[in-house]
């Protein structure tokens, strides 16, 4: 006889993954064809059928350490086929977004993140910081007024708002960020031992999943939504390429300049220099990426799915954030129009301070999340076959 369970249903929980985006679970009926259309979805560990059950019994404990949810790429090839509409692909993303609430530290900015009426105020903070720190240390003319609103100063984001200011608001500010994100991090993995063992190495599982998660290999094997794949991928090149322009920028630029140092470049940097490529490059990645999912979720809702709060709002930020990062660079390039140029820069500054010190609370901990859990899987996986036991303990 198999052995009773004793299960303890979480209405909050339901309740939650509802609003997120997975009201449309309760249609589901376990007919299986999720998992079985999904390209992803293997004999071994088949998903998404279990995850759509445990979602309507409320089961968060299991959700919480479940690899199969950070598996998925929501490609939607489920939601396509499924006979009752029941949306698995959005009802993973949900379950992905309650485990940033879940994991967050402090609890409220999880929650704050994921509700639309939060939003005002998280972004009044980055803009009463920058306007406070511009009032602060902007450079002044003799009669007190800001020397970069004077007629004939050419236009220099560091008379606008110092670089070195920014640089030491933006370093403080993450490292206390990524200390508190790191703490939730450190309780994912956690939990992820918890449900499936200790005996997972780190090492091997960065090795085995460092390709994938580059090249996106997985992605690509979806078909419902393959347009999603390449505005995914020219979104995390664009991040890629902008931490390569900052590191360089900070070493090259910046390091010397605090050491007194001669600098490799002065500032500002422009065309043709190689940095200002990989910057222009950057930006035009998260602007193009972004300006692609945004459309394939206006145009195609019944193959993109209709995706929560937190996944919008997302995409959005980093639309803006590339859109803000270009017009900044053209209007102080091409158009020469200080204010266009300043205002732009500004609202730049808002949107990168939300990426960044929101990160461990918003859809952009994806990044981090679901590469923890396929360098546990793939090593979970590695290690199984080593020991000839084919079964996964995700099933």
């Amino acid at each position: 006889m198999a052995e009773r369970e004793r299960i303890s249903p979480d209405p909050k929980f339901i309740k939650e993954i509802g609003k997120a985006g997975g009201e449309a679970g309760k249609k589901c009926y376990q007919c299986a064809t999720c998992s079985v259309v999904c390209e992803l979805s293997t004999n071994e560990s088949p998903f998404p059928r279990k995850e759509m059950l445990w979602a309507q019994w409320g089961l968060a404990d299991r959700l919480m350490g479940d690899l199969d949810v950070w598996a998925c790429y929501q490609c939607n090839d489920c939601s396509v086929h499924c006979p009752r509409g029941a949306k698995p692909g959005d009802l993973l993303a949900a379950v992905r977004s309650y485990t940033y609430q879940n994991y967050a530290v402090p609890k409220f900015m999880g929650k704050a993140l994921a509700t639309p009426w939060a939003l005002p105020f998280l972004f009044a903070v980055p803009v009463i910081i920058l306007f406070v720190l511009m009032n602060v240390s902007a450079p002044r003319t003799a009669e007190g007024e800001f020397l970069f609103m004077q007629e004939g100063i050419p236009i220099d984001f560091n008379i606008f708002l110092p670089h070195s200011t920014v640089d030491a608001f933006f370093v403080l500010g993450n490292i206390l960020i990524f200390t508190l994100a790191l703490i939730g991090f450190s309780r994912f993995w956690r939990d992820l031992k918890k449900h499936h063992g200790e005996g997972i190495s780190l090492l091997t599982g960065l090795k085995l999943t460092a390709k994938e998660i580059i090249t996106h290999s997985q992605f690509e094997k979806c078909n419902a939504n393959e347009p999603r794949y390449i505005g995914h991928i020219l979104v995390f090149a664009g991040f890629v390429g902008a931490m390569i322009t900052t590191g360089l920028v900070f070493v090259l630029i910046f390091i010397p300049h605090y050491i007194d140092l001669p600098p490799t470049w002065e500032l500002p940097i422009d065309l043709p220099n190689p940095v200002k490529f990989i910057g222009a490059f950057s930006g035009l990645a998260l602007l193009a990426g972004g300006a692609i999912l945004i459309a394939r979720r206006w145009l195609d809702k019944d193959e993109v799915g209709a995706s929560g709060y937190p996944d919008q709002l997302f995409i959005y930020v980093v639309f803006f954030t590339g859109l803000t990062g270009v017009t900044s660079w053209l209007g102080r390039w091409l158009v020469g129009d200080p204010s266009f140029a300043y205002v732009n820069y500004f609202i730049h500054l808002v949107f990168v301070f939300f990426l960044l010190w929101y990160m461990p609370y918003s859809k952009f901990a994806h990044m981090i999340y679901r590469t923890l859990a396929l360098v546990f899987l793939r090593a979970k996986e590695a290690e199984d076959k080593r020991v000839g036991d084919p079964m996964s303990p995700t099933t």
